[in-house]
């Protein structure tokens, strides 16, 4: 089963259950899944690689939201960002913990080598293609450049 499918089928699960936060999340999920599979120019057909990028830009935006809500002291719009964050990420790939992917970027690093700051550019193509999914692309870039200064 597809992401997509588990996704429609997790609706149908939170509906009976009448949970609100997780029917909410992944409405949005599934409906972004929609746009992406009749955009223009699409095939019709719809990866799971497609799905997860869909639901890691997704988190990403309502992790921004959250933080701006705690700015502006709204904790209660923050609370129910974090809330649907925790529903929409357990469709991720598991995250590589901090010592994962320092030695994946320094194998990336080795392999590409690189030597400098310059060379970021070079590791950061291969090191956001190879770990797609597994880290944050913040993530990724922090340690990349700690690792080359």
């Amino acid at each position: 089963m597809g992401l997509f499918d588990q996704v429609s089928e997790d609706i149908k699960k939170a509906m009976l259950a009448k949970d609100k936060v997780a029917l909410e999340a992944l409405r949005g999920v599934k409906k972004e899944f929609l746009e992406a599979k009749t955009a223009k120019g699409s095939d019709g057909n719809f990866s799971d690689e497609q799905a997860v990028k869909i639901i890691q830009k997704m988190v990403k935006q309502r992790k921004d939201s959250a933080d701006i809500f705690k700015q502006q002291n709204r904790t209660d719009l923050a609370e129910g960002e974090l809330a649907e964050i925790a529903v929409i990420e357990k469709y991720l790939p598991k995250q590589m913990s901090e010592e994962e992917l320092e030695a994946a970027i320094k194998a990336i690093i080795a392999e590409v080598g690189a030597t400098s700051a310059k060379d970021m550019g070079k590791v950061m193509g291969v090191a956001s293609k190879n770990l797609a999914g597994k880290a944050e692309g913040k993530a990724i870039s922090d340690k990349v450049k700690a690792l080359l200064a």
